[in-house]
């Protein structure tokens, strides 16, 4: 298995890919680490070769993964696939993936049905390619060489299969190709995703069939405390991620409320499709997100492009700027720890519309009557100070701690019923299926502190979480 933190083994691979830019000439060079990443090199600092060594000395470790993605998606250089797997397995290590035991690698493929998995064979092909096919013979060093001192065409692994899965159905098991693919030993991270890769429309059809092999993996996977767990849908699919089966459900946000400037008044135009309308109040009082949340969770772009649509603002940068403005009025006058969260979040990521959205004043839940109406009957929590909606269904509750959450009498006395009341609330919370994570004010009391204490924060977090993004 790959080391999650070895970062100079990628340092050497993607050294020795970006040495191939040598191939361009020195005015074409600075335009090529622009596009990975990498900082330019004055002209005469060198040779081609000196230049390219220089700019790449200057990636930190926290940028090196971002140039690396940046280098797989390049078609202007030549990276072979069997560079291509390595990169992508020590890229991928850094996420932490779950653990995949090989006794349950094993035991899974036993159970699968070859031939339904193959039955398009282009659409299997295209993904056994994807994760496993280097255009080698898959075969050892004597059948090699047996096969080039006798003049023969060298036996490609896509022949292997060809011959074995398509044309004479029954001569390998799921098991034996596995086995001749090398999935048995393969990372977590490609196992996984090879898994999610075959339950996918791309590869199966039919949703009945795609629900069917999920089952029988996840016999297996269950046992290892992981699962494949429906995360989406693609074109009227639904899509399936590795997930660890303590992970929350697989529930999807249906309406999310926030940046409220006063408590808003609901109604439901329709309850059997849960659809609702704000009343009374002017319409930008509240803000209502009700498109699908993708398996990646909720990003800015996402946010952006909805905010766009809806407020029909030709300009993507505009629509940007208007948003900001608008997640800003809602923050309260009286909590400056809330908004210099808000306001660090942003300084803290060097933001990226890739990131996850932070979004401020959410309604956990709405009751038309007040606490002191509904009495004992009250929910705890009506609203969040910021969630963020993160990969797989997961749920994060940023919280802001002032002194009027454990005081009285402005401060001056403890108050133990208002402390109570809170951290039952958070066990609810965290019943539910969200974690949540408190700041205490005076952390957050001044723009730069807070700044200080997300960069901290923020890595531990996402890494903790699988959110894939450079430091």
């Amino acid at each position: 298995m790959v080391d999650s933190r070895d970062d100079s083994a990628l340092r050497a691979v993607v050294g020795e890919v970006i040495a191939g830019l040598s191939v361009l000439s020195h005015a074409e060079l600075n335009p090529a680490f622009e596009q990975l990443g990498m900082p330019a090199v004055p002209g005469d600092a060198g040779t081609k070769r000196e230049r390219i060594a220089l700019s790449f000395r200057q990636v930190s470790d926290p940028e090196l993964p971002q140039v690396t993605r940046r280098l797989l998606e390049q078609r202007d250089i030549e990276v072979g696939p069997a560079i291509r797997f390595r990169l992508e397995d020590l890229l991928w290590a850094q996420e932490a993936p779950p653990e995949i035991p090989k006794k349950a690698r094993r035991e899974l493929s036993r159970a699968l049905d070859l031939s339904q998995l193959a039955q398009h064979h282009d659409r299997f092909l295209r993904l056994l390619d994807r994760f496993w096919i280097a255009d080698d013979a898959g075969l050892s060093f004597e059948e090699l060489e047996t096969f080039l001192l006798n003049g023969m065409r060298l036996v490609t692994m896509r022949d292997l299969i060809k011959r074995h899965v398509f044309r004479n159905p029954g001569d390998w098991s799921t098991e034996d190709l596995f086995e001749h693919l090398g999935a048995f030993e393969a990372g977590d991270a490609r196992f996984a995703r090879f898994l999610e890769g075959l339950v996918s429309a791309d590869v199966l059809l039919d949703e009945h069939l795609q629900q069917a092999t999920v089952g029988t993996i996840n016999v297996h996977l269950q046992a290892a405390g992981i699962e494949l767990r429906r995360t989406g849908s693609a074109g009227g699919y639904p899509v399936f991620a590795v997930v660890p089966v303590g992970l929350p459900g697989n529930r999807r946000p249906k309406n999310i409320i926030f940046a409220s400037l006063t408590k808003p008044d609901i109604r439901f135009r329709s309850s059997v499709d849960n659809d609702i309308e704000i009343a009374g109040g002017r319409p930008d009082d509240t803000l209502v997100y009700d498109r699908e949340i993708p398996a990646a969770g909720l990003r800015w772009h996402d946010l952006h492009r909805w905010w766009q649509d809806i407020r029909k603002i030709d300009s993507a940068a505009d629509a940007r700027v208007d948003l900001r403005q608008r997640l800003l009025r809602c923050l309260p006058a009286n909590s400056p720890g809330q908004r210099n969260l808000f306001l660090a979040y942003h300084s803290a990521l060097s933001p990226s519309l890739d990131d996850p959205a932070l979004l401020p004043e959410v309604w956990l839940h709405w009751d038309h009557k007040t606490v002191q109406e509904r009495g004992p009957e009250a929910l705890l929590r009506s609203r969040m100070d910021f969630l963020l909606l993160l990969p797989h269904g997961q749920r994060i509750v940023l919280e802001v701690d002032g002194s009027q959450h454990y005081t009285c009498d402005n401060g001056r006395r403890p108050d133990t019923a208002k402390y109570a009341e809170m951290v039952a609330a958070d066990r609810d919370l965290k019943l539910r299926g969200y974690e949540v994570f408190r700041f205490g004010h005076d952390e957050l009391k001044s723009l730069d502190t807070a700044t200080a204490l997300l960069r901290q924060f923020l890595p531990d977090l996402f890494r903790r979480f699988g959110v894939n993004r450079p430091f």
